[in-house]
Order: C-alpha cells, then sequence, then structure tokens
C-alpha cells in the first residue's frame, strides 16, 4: 500500500544492523546508502534503504536529536518467517514488545511479533494466514 517510509535513527549503524538482521527472513535486503551531502546543516548525514530487489522501501535516515516513536508491521509469509524476524531483532540490539504470537483481537489468525528497536520504533512482522 505504500511506496517508501522512513524512520530516524540516532545510532545510526545500531539501527542499519537492527533491521538488516530483521529484515532477513523476510527476505529484505540493503537497496542503497549514500551521504546527504546536499544537507547544509548535516552534511555528513547518512541514509539507507532496505526493501525487495530494486525497490528502496523502508529508509533509515540519521538525525542528531530523536523523534515521536513510531509503528510499522511488515508482512511476513509464514508464521515461521515472524519468528525469525522476532529472534534476529532481538539479537541485533531489539528490546521486547510482544513475543511471536497470535493475536486474535485483530482477527483470528493474525499472527505477530513486536520489538523496538534502537530507537524505541515498534517494529513489527506480521502474517495473516492459517499456519
Amino acid at each position: 500500500m505504500f511506496d517508501h517510509l522512513s524512520t530516524y535513527a540516532i545510532d545510526y549503524e545500531a539501527t542499519k544492523a537492527f533491521y538488516a538482521a530483521a529484515f532477513a527472513p523476510l527476505g529484505y535486503g540493503l537497496q542503497m546508502e549514500f551521504v546527504a551531502e546536499w544537507n547544509e546543516e548535516f552534511p555528513q548525514q547518512r541514509m539507507c534503504a532496505f526493501g525487495p530487489q530494486d525497490k528502496p522501501a523502508f529508509w533509515i535516515i540519521e538525525t542528531k536529536a530523536s523523534f515521536t516513536p513510531r509503528h510499522i508491521a511488515f508482512s511476513a509469509s509464514s508464521r515461521q518467517q515472524v519468528d525469525q524476524f522476532y529472534d534476529q531483532a532481538m539479537a541485533h540490539g531489539g528490546q521486547d514488545n510482544g513475543k511471536p504470537g497470535l493475536r486474535p483481537m485483530y482477527h483470528e489468525h493474525y499472527y505477530g511479533a513486536f520489538t523496538l528497536d534502537p530507537d524505541g520504533n515498534n517494529v513489527e512482522a506480521v502474517c495473516h494466514e492459517p499456519e
């Protein structure tokens, strides 16, 4: 439904490593990375984008100050991918915000896992399919 979106990171390297690990089970990888030399106030500002092949869909943009935390849910094609997403996120600096499991308050097959990234954003992987 979305073309692309971005989040902001004070610790750029930690946040990039967190998403690289968490996205691997979902089949998303680093698509591009560069420095925003045009930004006169922060000419060494780094940014990168993850997504499926040739589609930079989720951007991480380095910042000097924290922003209001966000929530984003990424599609997983299986419950196993949700579990792997959670395991990788937790192993790479994530904090538990909801272990993998069914969330029947949304619908009977909603299987999700929630972690907080290094900047406190609520990051979820969700599968809507029955086991």
